[in-house]
């Protein structure tokens, strides 16, 4: 079969390789044709699809789909449809892990499977079934999700515990030496960038996060030889000289978060390294630390959430603002840089619990703050609680961004929510010795170019 993967076009900021789709190509690439498109990167808009496809000519589309994808899915997969009537179309990621009902609802009939949670065993099973191989049931397809005469059929999904079993990413198809300055943490030390992870899988139960719904409360890790190796590979062959960690919990097992730096210390990559998807104030010690600083680590990125300790019990974080001051010494106390992620409009907070969020950010030794307005991503304790009582009326999936303010608390409005937002961007880098600080990080003019875009995306998007 001739399969085509997709991350499709959206609004956001982050020009990265997608790993999800990566695995996907490298588990079934021996057996059926795959290509990775990257319309973000491309910059395929959904009306430029068919191009696309005459140009591909697949037989399977299958498409990443997180929540503020939908529409511009549902779009891409009826002009599959439309493509000389053949192509299957398959949707996994996010948003179905979390609400399958809900996305093949809306998706409709142009949507023929749907997989939840990890999706790499499941998916091999259901193309080979499509390209005709006998003894595959679609019943016993894991995670699988379609329609039969209206009803939805659900699969039980599964989990891979040795994760060293599905390879690497498909690196040659990503291309991950073509990828622009505009990755995931914004700024960076050394170029080109790949993104990397070591473990799978997040125990805790933050009320906002929908993590585990993809990945379980299980955490998996590869073997340190095995991420170690593709490292090499990626230095080597694509001339990678940054990698980031993208795990939920990179450094949570302490001892397999040691043992890795230990090799990679061991190795003589001369790289750089960051984690900007974050990880736990509660997670870090002194060894740790300066393993990290030793093998090229520059930043570490800290989800804080909130100033408000009552904010953060309802978040569920199992963290304090006093915590997040002591972590933030101990890492500062190794010479590494700390950014902070920030949630803006949670359920229950008010004015004063934003604000004091914001004279919060401004306190900490934090040379970078992301102020992310709060989504009610589908699946998550918080999400339920609203659409229980009733709060979720007006949320508009069309733009389901962390800057747009798509959610708003009872006793704000979305003006104030936004305005909130752009003052706390502005108080916290208008400071002299944070701007100039961030201005001398600016590596090219097309990297400023990235960076101004982003900037007025946060300010004025509404």
């Amino acid at each position: 079969m001739k399969v085509l993967l997709v991350k499709p076009y959206n609004l956001s900021d982050h020009i990265q390789p997608s790993l999800g789709l990566g695995y996907l190509a490298s588990f079934i690439r021996d057996k059926h044709e795959v290509e990775i498109l990257d319309c973000i990167k491309d910059g395929i808009k959904p009306q430029d699809f068919p191009k696309a496809l005459k140009i591909h000519e697949p037989d399977i589309v299958g498409i990443q789909c997180y929540t503020y994808d939908l529409h511009n899915i549902k779009k891409m997969i009826n002009l599959s449809k439309g493509h000389k009537g053949r192509i299957k179309t398959i949707i996994g990621g996010p948003q179905p892990s979390a609400a399958p009902e809900e996305t093949m609802d809306f998706l409709g009939e142009a949507l023929d499977y749907m997989f939840q949670g990890e999706a790499e065993i499941g998916f091999r099973m259901l193309i080979d079934k499509l390209a005709g191989k006998s003894g595959i049931s679609l019943d016993d397809i894991p995670g699988l999700c379609r329609k039969e005469n209206g009803r939805a059929l659900i699969n039980p999904r599964s989990f891979v515990d040795d994760i060293d079993s599905l390879g690497m990413p498909a690196w040659d198809l990503i291309k991950p030496q073509t990828y622009p300055e505009a990755q995931h943490g914004a700024f960076f030390r050394k170029f080109p960038i790949a993104p990397i992870i070591t473990t799978r899988g997040c125990p805790f139960s933050c009320t906002f996060c929908a993590g585990n719904l993809i990945s379980g409360k299980k955490m998996r890790k590869r073997s340190v030889p095995h991420i170690i190796n593709e490292m090499r590979m990626l230095n080597a062959r694509f001339g990678i000289m940054e990698f980031h960690i993208i795990d939920d919990n990179f450094t949570l097992d302490k001892a397999f978060a040691k043992g890795f730096l230990t090799a990679l210390k061991k190795s003589g990559l001369k790289i750089s390294w960051a984690v900007p998807n974050g990880i736990r104030v509660d997670t870090l010690d002194d060894e740790m630390l300066e393993l990290m600083k030793e093998t090229g680590l520059y930043l570490v990125s800290l989800g804080i959430e909130s100033g408000s300790d009552d904010v953060l019990r309802r978040m569920k974080k199992s963290i304090t603002t006093s915590s997040v001051k002591k972590a933030i010494k101990l890492i500062r106390k190794h010479r590494i840089d700390v950014a902070g992620f920030f949630i803006l409009g949670f359920p229950g907070e008010t004015k004063e619990d934003i604000e004091r969020t914001i004279r919060f950010s401004c306190e900490l030794d934090l040379i970078r703050a992301n102020f992310f307005t709060y989504l009610p991503f589908p699946g998550t304790e918080s999400y339920i609680e609203l659409r229980e009582s009733g709060q979720l009326k007006g949320v508009n999936n069309e733009r389901f961004y962390f800057m747009n303010a798509a959610f708003v608390p009872r006793g704000l409005d979305k003006n104030t929510l936004k305005r909130l937002q752009r003052k706390a961007f502005l108080k916290f880098f208008m400071r002299p010795k944070i701007l100039l600080y961030n201005i001398a990080q600016i590596k090219s003019f097309r990297h400023f170019k990235f960076l101004l875009r982003r900037f007025f995306r946060w300010m004025f998007i509404k």
